[in-house]
C-alpha cells in the first residue's frame, strides 16, 4: 500500500463529520490518516473528542488577528508544519479568502448539507421544506472562492418526508453525511478522483451508482 495522505481538518465546533472521518481512517486500508484537527475557536468541543482518538490538535483564534489575511497566514503555517496534503472542512464557519483557496487548490474539500448546486449558503433545510423538495441531501466538493462551489467528488440523496421539520431533515441528512465523507475523502486520497476542467473525473469513467449505509451514493464505490 501507498503512503496514506496526511489529512488536517478545520472545525469550529463540535466536529461530528470529523469523527466520522477519524473512525474511518483507523482502517488499515483506507487512503488517508487525520495528522491534525484545527479550529478557529479555542475550545470547539471537536477538539477534545480529536484528542480522544490521539489526533494532535491546535487553535488559531481569528479573533485574535486583525484580519483574515494574518488569520489565514497563522493556520496555513500550522498546517505547512504538519506536512498536511489534504484538508476537509467539516463544519468550518469561516469564509476563505483566494489567497488561501489558491494555495490549497484541489487539496481541501468541504461537506455542504444539500444536493449542490442546490441551495446553497444556510437554512438549507428550513428552504428546502418550504419549496416541497422530495429529495435533498448532501455533497462534498473541492473548495473555491464562491461559498458552496467547486467541483462535485460525491453526493448522497436522502428523502424529504411529508412530516418533516428541519430538524428531522437535518438529522437524517447528517447520517448521510456521516458516510459521504469518508467515502469522498478516500476517492480523493486514495486518487480515484481528481479534477479535470473544473470537473471531478472519476477512475475508470465509471457511471454506476452505489450505496454506502442508507444513503444512495451518486458516485462509484471506493474500492
Amino acid at each position: 500500500m501507498t503512503a496514506r495522505k496526511r489529512v488536517g481538518v478545520l472545525i469550529s465546533g463540535r466536529g461530528s463529520n470529523m469523527v466520522s472521518l477519524a473512525h474511518a481512517a483507523q482502517a488499515d486500508d483506507y487512503p488517508a490518516e487525520i495528522a491534525i484537527v484545527a479550529s478557529n475557536v479555542p475550545d470547539a468541543p471537536g477538539l477534545a473528542r480529536a484528542r480522544e482518538f490521539g489526533i494532535k490538535t491546535a487553535t488559531v483564534d481569528h479573533k485574535l488577528f486583525d484580519d483574515r489575511a494574518g488569520f489565514e497566514r497563522a493556520l496555513h503555517m500550522v498546517l505547512k508544519d504538519a506536512n498536511i496534503d489534504l484538508l476537509c472542512n467539516a463544519g468550518f464557519l469561516r469564509l476563505l479568502t483566494k489567497d488561501f483557496v489558491d494555495a490549497w487548490l484541489d487539496r481541501q474539500l468541504n461537506i455542504h448539507p444539500s444536493l449542490l448546486p442546490a441551495y446553497k449558503g444556510l437554512h438549507t433545510h428550513e428552504r428546502v421544506i418550504a419549496d416541497g423538495t422530495r429529495i435533498s441531501g448532501a455533497t462534498v466538493h473541492f473548495v473555491r472562492t464562491e461559498m458552496d462551489a467547486g467541483p462535485i467528488v460525491a453526493q448522497a440523496a436522502v428523502p424529504v418526508l411529508s412530516n418533516d421539520s428541519a430538524d428531522t431533515l437535518a438529522a437524517r441528512v447528517l447520517d448521510a453525511e456521516h458516510a459521504l465523507y469518508p467515502h469522498a475523502l478516500a476517492l480523493v486520497a486514495g486518487g480515484k478522483a481528481r479534477v479535470v476542467d473544473e470537473r471531478v473525473v472519476h477512475a475508470g469513467d465509471a457511471t454506476t451508482s452505489a450505496s454506502l449505509m442508507s444513503p444512495q451514493l451518486l458516485v462509484p464505490n471506493a474500492g
